[in-house]
């Protein structure tokens, strides 16, 4: 009787590494991004208060505020987070995030996100969300409500 060996050939775990490899090469840029999107999301979680602060006075005013102090927040500095560095309240109701300067990719540390108040007329507030200013910010790291359509 002869004796069959039994297990993988060189051949087959080559290929299978290589599978292995391929799919690594796919799989972590698109995590790296992934992480980065998130961190940058981190700031709309934060920018929640000021949202409803400046729903509320407009409700209660009829007019949009300046400052962080006039809706009952916190100065813009003491509002942050581990990827986020302020949250403030600006001319016209504007909410500007700014990113911390570490811990983020060059791409995106640093940068600001705009919440801009709109459709007051219809008496409720839309809110438009984009890169803020002179911001370099790649639309792929925007949060999905912030990207171009």
């Amino acid at each position: 009787m002869r004796n069959m060996q039994k297990g993988f050939t060189l051949i087959e775990l080559m290929i299978v590494v290589a599978i292995i490899g391929i799919l690594a090469a796919v799989a972590i840029p698109a995590y790296q991004d992934y992480t980065v999107r998130a961190k940058v999301t981190e700031g709309l979680s934060l920018a929640a208060a000021a949202k409803t602060g400046v729903s509320e006075y407009w409700a209660s005013q009829g007019r949009l505020p300046s400052t962080n102090a006039s809706v009952g927040l916190p100065v813009a500095a003491s509002i942050n987070g581990n990827s986020v560095r302020s949250v403030s309240v600006g001319a016209s109701g504007v909410i500007t995030i700014t990113l911390a300067a570490t811990g983020l990719p060059t791409t995106v540390a640093g940068d600001t996100i705009t919440l801009t108040p709109n459709n007051t007329d219809a008496g409720r507030i839309g809110w438009l969300c984009r890169p803020g200013g002179a911001s370099a910010i790649d639309a792929k790291y925007l949060p999905a409500q912030c990207r171009p359509s």
